[in-house]
């Protein structure tokens, strides 16, 4: 079966993207790579770099790859990249070339990551699926590799799709209009309904209808941004397909980059979609680009957790060493990510293995000799030599993969303590009301009440609406849009005894973007028990906004909406003394409803105000924290197994951490340690972990 071939922990990194490293060194890496405790290569088997000529396949790199896997005793992901794409085929092909709205072609270019041609800043590459001849040529070249590689000793898996995106701009050729136009006809039967949905009266016929160049928040926008992610998912699709056509029992595997938030609608990053058509999938998360808080480092596990929905999930690609004179990390101190010394790499390693990771591969084994991430991310020196990193990526391989830890891989984490909610209409509308992230309401709000959360030492889980009734507790942080039918899903929640506290402006926006006349829309003024009075889409002055709760001072962002009751009963008014929040039974459940988004003054702010309210959102629940640590600077999970359960202690600061640990409301009893460097103690129900450090143990 696919994943029967997978080590107790698949451990390793990405090592070969033509032309490096160099080939002198292959054996004596190898050799290095499995006595440090690797067991787990993934490679980029380039398109552009095997298929030199129509037909012609030069394998010879790739085969030596296979033979030192083998000889080492390594398995290898073979990583197919068929979006980058050879010179010769984007001649032959040249009227299938992805096309942005003016008309232009994407370029051929470098690829920033392998120093290699072949590559257009799109992750669906320069070439159009749409177009049959390319979808052939694709087809035949996964064919031939799945055919010459099928059932090698070494081979574990194929991984898909690299990093699970395409770009905003595209793709406007004529294949994928003509595409899109079948998909319009399927989906609304005949031109005049597309016409009435669109406000558009003047198609005559389907050719007069094109897909939008504008950015706006228009219906047809939302058809696009539908299409696109389908046409893209389903190219997904076609390529596991033919690859399973061939080997059947071969392990398919993706990963993403955690960016379901906030780049699900305009760039397809949507990890539940992606996640549901593998065994095995991921994330590429570089603290280097996205900041080394300790939020940031849970963020992108914990949303890659909920994605893969009890599967098997792994860091697919995490650093171990810095990144340099990229725009991600200018302006930012040394220490945030931009050079990983040993304790950061153990820092983000085991933070990912709390949030429930059952894996990890290093981006880079060692780091590219050429291009503009040369010195990037590798664990060993440029030349190969091992480093203190290397060292330190050693002595996790090695621990995770001994016989000992495997009750611990065997326990999961526990379900969170609340559920945020994840709407993609609501992402969407957002996106085409404020396009290129100005103002940047959406991620504000939903990052915001996500830190929120976390730092008053909770585990909050993303929870997609369609998954919704597997929580009894939900924070909807930004839900600007919901459809008729999810609106109702959501009342149906409710009424059967669900609790959900929702921040401003819940579902102005209905079906095609259309606003309700009676707000909150579809009903949902019941479930709130109050209406709207007044309403201020004023986000880039919203941190003008106050307002009480109880009596006690709070931050707004974003917008305001202020309320009239109906059943329920005032808890909170904004300075001027609107109302601003109102709390109601509906059937067996209870809501709370926030005119405002103090996520986003959280985000923006840090204050102590708006932690306080977060912690308050929590208690009104009436739900008992899992794990309580009383420290701030000591995030816990809980993982539960056939052998009871295991408590990870993250202390992610510079100084070492002590805290009186609660489980379920009750002091904890500590059992034997699986992790607990020189400085770490648990005794009783204290606990004492190192900086930068992780005590992982039973309880």
């Amino acid at each position: 079966m696919p994943l029967d071939k997978l080590p107790q922990v698949p451990y390793g990194a990405v090592y070969f993207r033509k032309s490096n490293p160099p080939r002198e060194d292959w054996a004596r890496d190898y050799g290095v790579a499995a006595d440090d405790g690797m067991n787990v290569f993934r490679h980029w088997f380039m398109w552009s770099a095997i298929e030199r000529k129509p037909g012609v396949y030069d394998w010879s790199d790739y085969d030596r790859q296979m033979e030192l896997a083998e000889k080492n005793n390594i398995r290898t992901v073979i990583a197919e990249l068929t979006h980058s794409a050879p010179e010769w085929a984007y001649r032959k092909f040249a009227h299938a070339r992805q096309l942005r709205s003016d008309g232009s072609a994407l370029p051929l270019g470098m690829g920033v990551s392998a120093a290699t041609g072949g590559f257009a800043h799109n992750g669906a590459g320069p070439l159009t699926m749409n177009c049959p001849e390319v979808k052939d040529a694709v087809g035949a070249f996964l064919t031939a590799l799945a055919t010459r590689y099928k059932g090698h000793p070494a081979l574990l898996g194929y991984d898909v799709w690299n990093e699970v995106n395409y770009a905003a701009e595209i793709d406007y050729s004529t294949w994928m209009k003509a595409d899109y136009r079948k998909w319009l006809e399927a989906k609304y039967g005949d031109l005049e309904t597309l016409s009435q949905a669109w406000y558009r009266y003047g198609h005559a016929e389907w050719d007069d209808v094109e897909p939008p160049a504008e950015v706006a928040a228009y219906p047809e926008n939302l058809d696009w941004l539908e299409f696109k992610k389908e046409n893209y998912y389903g190219q997904m699709q076609f390529k596991i397909d033919t690859i399973r056509a061939i080997d059947k029992d071969c392990m398919i595997a993706a990963h993403g980059v955690g960016g379901a938030i906030p780049n699900m609608a305009a760039n397809g990053m949507d990890d539940w979609l992606a996640a549901s058509k593998v065994e095995l999938y991921g994330l590429t998360w570089v603290p280097g680009r996205r900041g080394f808080k300790p939020w940031q480092n849970f963020f992108g596990p914990d949303i890659t957790r909920a994605a893969a929905r009890g599967k098997k999930w792994w860091h697919a690609e995490r650093p171990a060493g810095p990144l340099w004179l990229q725009p991600q990390v200018l302006g930012r101190d040394k220490e945030d990510g931009r050079v990983m010394d040993p304790e950061d790499l153990r820092t983000l390693m085991m933070t990912s293995f709390a949030c429930g990771a059952t894996g990890a591969l290093n981006l880079r084994w060692r780091p590219l000799l050429d291009g503009p991430l040369f010195g990037a991310f590798g664990a060993y020196g440029m030349d190969g030599s091992r480093t203190p990193r290397s060292d330190m990526q050693s002595k996790i391989g090695k621990w995770a993969n001994a016989a000992a830890q495997k009750p611990m891989w065997e326990a999961r984490p526990v379900k969170g303590d609340i559920g945020l909610l994840v709407i993609p209409e609501a992402q969407a509308w957002d996106y085409l009301l404020n396009h290129n992230h100005k103002p940047e309401t959406y991620r504000e709000a939903m990052w915001g009440a996500y830190r929120g959360f976390l730092d008053n030492g909770l585990q909050p889980d993303w929870v997609h609406i369609d998954h919704l009734d597997e929580y009894d507790t939900i924070y909807a942080a930004y839900p600007i849009m919901l459809t008729s039918a999810h609106a109702k899903k959501l009342a149906d929640w409710v009424a059967k005894g669900g609790r959900l506290i929702s921040e401003a402006t819940p579902g102005y926006f209905g079906d095609r973007g259309k606003v309700g006349i009676v707000q909150p829309n579809n009903g949902l003024d019941v479930v709130f028990g109050a209406r709207e009075d007044e309403v201020e889409f004023m986000p880039d002055i919203g941190d003008r906004i106050g307002l009480t709760l109880d009596g006690r001072p709070l931050r707004g962002g974003g917008f305001l909406q202020s309320y009239t009751l109906t059943t329920g009963r005032e808890r909170g008014h904004f300075d001027d003394g609107r109302l601003a929040v109102v709390e109601n039974r509906h059937g067996e459940g209870r809501t709370l409803l926030v005119g405002t988004h103090p996520g986003i003054a959280y985000f923006k702010q840090s204050n102590a105000d708006n932690l306080r309210y977060f912690a308050e959102m929590f208690a009104w629940t009436g739900k008992t924290q899992q794990v309580k640590t009383g420290n701030a600077n000591i995030h816990a999970r809980l993982h539960e197994g056939p052998q009871g359960k295991v408590l990870w202690l993250l202390n992610q600061s510079r100084e070492a951490q002590s805290a009186t640990v609660e489980v379920n409301g009750k002091p904890v009893s500590f059992g034997a340690a699986y992790w607990s460097e020189a400085g770490a103690s648990a005794s009783g129900a204290k606990a004492t972990v190192p900086p930068r450090d992780v005590l992982v143990v039973r309880v």
